[in-house]
């Protein structure tokens, strides 16, 4: 039994993806604006968040993070709503989710401050940075979570990084509609194509795809708090 998780990147897709946890039981949702769209947020939006984040059917705080690839907002305001998302994370007691692009010792840099304020509880989502990255955010009390693009041929600096995590920290994810795995690269992703990032995941770390299967599902579970006793999805 499995479940979905839904995400929002602004106030507004992210009351959508409550609305969709409420509609649909298998499906849980995680709230936050993304850094690409913090230039825009107004209080009210952070309101929303903030009313949101303590909805029974929201299950994490995110997305938030840092981008450098896009350069839509100034890097210090980017910062700035980061450490807001992940206090508003400790409040709630619930995981925060970081995007980063490009922008890997920002990121670090960012999380070493938060830590000085008390325990990390979070993963690294899609994650496509180096190992010292990775064994940094790991070091910090991060999980690594690892997208389609572990599949791709031409990642195999990527999939020395997944190999070295330890089992305990590590989530896989489709980040649908995008980073297709292969075999379905180049088609619109959906939940269902996780199994293949697991099983590229299982290969490297020398599991069966059952046995990876449930490791992550049982890491997913603690960082979230999920529960499978009443929902099934692909």
């Amino acid at each position: 039994m499995q479940r979905i998780l839904t995400i929002g990147i602004t106030a507004n897709t992210s009351r959508a993806a409550v609305n969709l946890a409420e509609q649909h039981p298998e499906m849980l949702a995680v709230v936050g604006i993304q850094p690409n769209y913090a230039v825009d947020a107004t209080d009210d939006d952070w309101e929303t968040i903030v009313e949101l984040s303590s909805h029974p059917r929201v299950v994490g705080i995110g997305e938030t993070g840092l981008d450098r690839y896009w350069d839509h907002c100034p890097l210090e305001m980017q910062s700035e709503w980061f450490l807001r998302h992940i206090e508003l994370a400790r409040q709630v007691k619930k995981p925060f989710v970081v995007h980063c692009r490009e922008a890997e010792a920002d990121i670090v840099a960012v999380l070493r401050v938060a830590a000085m304020q008390g325990e990390l509880r979070g993963v690294m989502h899609s994650f496509s940075g180096d190992l010292a990255t990775a064994n940094a955010c790991v070091e910090l009390g991060m999980h690594i979570s690892f997208a389609g693009m572990l599949t791709y041929k031409k990642n195999d600096d990527l999939r020395s990084v997944a190999k070295a995590i330890p089992l305990d920290r590590l989530l896989v994810e489709t980040d649908a509609p995008y980073l297709a795995p292969v075999p379905m690269r180049g088609k619109r992703n959906e939940p269902a194509h996780v199994r293949y990032t697991c099983e590229c995941l299982a290969g490297l770390k020398g599991k069966s795809l059952d046995e990876m299967a449930t490791i992550t599902t049982d890491n997913a579970s603690r960082l979230f708090g999920l529960s499978f006793d009443d929902a099934s999805a692909a």
